[in-house]
């Protein structure tokens, strides 16, 4: 279903933003910064990464069936798909399917290292005008995409029994109405997400009264499904999953310290396949999957630009409330229109000061909000400031005004006008280009604008889906879960 252009840019408050023009003509994003800021994920424990440098000195093969580029949750998720996909098809191979991953600075050290630590799938907010916009069925497969993957991500883990080393809380998720149209605007979604059947389990709305008594916020809401991780650790449990489970069809292996400069297109008597250039060497292959997100347009130009992927620099902080956990309790929240979004980590007693988690405050670098920086080796100071005084402010007496927090950092985001991202082969994108074949058997998920934890890995799966249906000489047949809008073939940059 091609999307009609007069609807881009329009779908919600954070993405009424990407109309404004850049101030300057934008330019392909950049390798990431060498120097980031320092994460709590990644930074705050020294063997909170134990994968950082894997690889990183290990010789480079010559070639590989299929190169992945990035390792956060969307790289790692596709190889973790492809082969548990190759183990239950049970194929007739010679050799087992060599993937390569490739990052360019230490494991996991994205987006997916960087983030606020959410695993809260959307459960009816926008539903109104998604359904307006698109129609029924696609606005229902908009939240049922993400009900899928955080519930297999949450599967997955409990299986594994990862729970506590990934420090899994399925606390809830608790959303804050600051205004009274705020509040009316998620009432319709509501009203209407149920006369359309949408799945609503474990929905339930809270008055002013019942959360300031509960919790202090003298604001109404409601409250959902909602769980929060630790990124990285989740995504270093899924990778070594992965490998332990390659087996006899698929051989995996990880290359850290290794940018991709380039991907050129090699053609032969016998075959096609690409040069993937890095600071090391280059390496034959058949096929490529781009899990670079907000720095996707360095390899893929064309993705620069509005109608492509828009870096977008994130802020969060780690900060200690004022009041034990009795107090602070356990779900993650967001507010003031998603533009902030916080947990408490959890604790070993009760009345333990929680560490909390915030991200968000971008509204406060208006009418630009942090929209086309790539760098993440600094914060913003007014970003810092609206962070230090939000929960104050929503939660009197429970933070500490002039309290610094104990992290701070940032990481780039991935934005696109739809607020949706690009899921499939590149090549789909280009339908009017004349270097369309040269893109053939290279693929991508991207763009998850600010929202990817419970919606990479689901697009991770179908990248996973269309290879091995390429490789098996199949019809893709796409999952009754995946938005028509998301799938690249529907989708247009040149």
């Amino acid at each position: 279903m091609p999307v009609n252009p007069q609807i881009l840019g329009k779908l919600e408050h954070s993405q009424k933003v990407l109309e404004t023009p850049p101030s300057e003509p934008p330019t392909p994003a950049k390798l990431p910064s060498r120097n980031p800021t320092r994460s709590f994920w990644i930074d705050s424990s020294p063997d909170a990464n134990p994968l950082a440098r894997q690889g990183s000195q290990d010789p480079l093969p010559s070639d590989a069936d299929v190169c992945i580029i990035g390792a956060g949750i969307t790289g790692v998720g596709v190889a973790y798909h492809l082969i548990e996909l190759l183990n239950n098809a049970s194929l007739s191979v010679k050799n087992p399917l060599r993937i390569v991953i490739l990052e360019a600075r230490d494991f996991c050290s994205g987006a997916t290292g960087r983030n606020g630590g959410h695993l809260t799938p959307a459960a009816f907010l926008e539903f109104a005008q998604r359904q307006a916009l698109f129609d029924t069925v696609e606005a229902i497969k908009s939240y049922k995409l993400e009900q899928h993957t955080a519930s297999l991500l949450v599967k997955i883990i409990k299986e594994n029994g990862w729970a506590s080393d990934i420090d899994l809380v399925e606390g809830g998720h608790i959303d804050l109405m600051f205004t009274e149209k705020e509040a009316g605007n998620a009432h319709k979604d509501f009203d209407m997400a149920r006369q359309a059947q949408l799945n609503l389990d474990g929905v339930e709305w809270l008055s002013k009264e019942e959360l300031e008594k509960e919790y202090g916020a003298p604001y109404s809401g409601f409250r959902e499904p909602g769980n929060n991780v630790w990124p990285l650790k989740l995504v270093t449990k899924l990778y070594q999953h992965a490998h332990a489970h390659a087996g006899k069809y698929a051989s995996l292996k990880l290359h850290t310290q290794t940018p991709v400069t380039a991907v050129t297109h090699e053609t032969t008597d016998n075959s096609s396949t690409y040069a993937v250039v890095t600071n090391r060497g280059s390496i034959s292959c058949s096929r490529v999957v781009h899990a670079t997100n907000a720095y996707a347009s360095y390899l893929l130009p064309f993705l620069t630009g509005p109608d492509g992927i828009i870096p977008t620099r994130g802020q969060v902080m780690a900060t200690r409330a004022s009041v034990g956990t009795d107090q602070i309790h356990i779900p993650s929240w967001s507010g003031n229109e998603g533009f902030a979004y916080w947990f408490p980590r959890p604790v070993k007693y009760y009345t333990e000061k929680p560490l909390i988690i915030i991200g968000g405050g971008r509204e406060a670098v208006a009418p630009q909000y942090e929209l086309y920086v790539d760098d993440d080796s600094e914060t913003h100071p007014l970003v810092g400031k609206a962070l230090r005084e939000f929960l104050p402010s929503v939660f009197e007496g429970k933070y500490d005004p002039l309290s610094e927090p104990e992290m701070e950092w940032t990481g780039i985001m991935g934005f696109t006008k739809m607020g949706d991202p690009f899921v499939g082969a590149v090549a789909d994108l280009l339908l009017a280009n004349p270097d369309r074949e040269l893109y053939q058997k290279q693929y991508i998920a991207a763009g998850y604008t600010g929202h990817g934890m419970p919606r990479a890995f689901g697009c991770a799966e179908v990248i996973g889906q269309m290879i091995l249906a390429e490789i098996s000489d199949k019809e893709w047949k796409e999952p009754d879960w995946i938005p028509q809008r998301y799938l690249t073939r529907n989708r247009r940059v040149q």
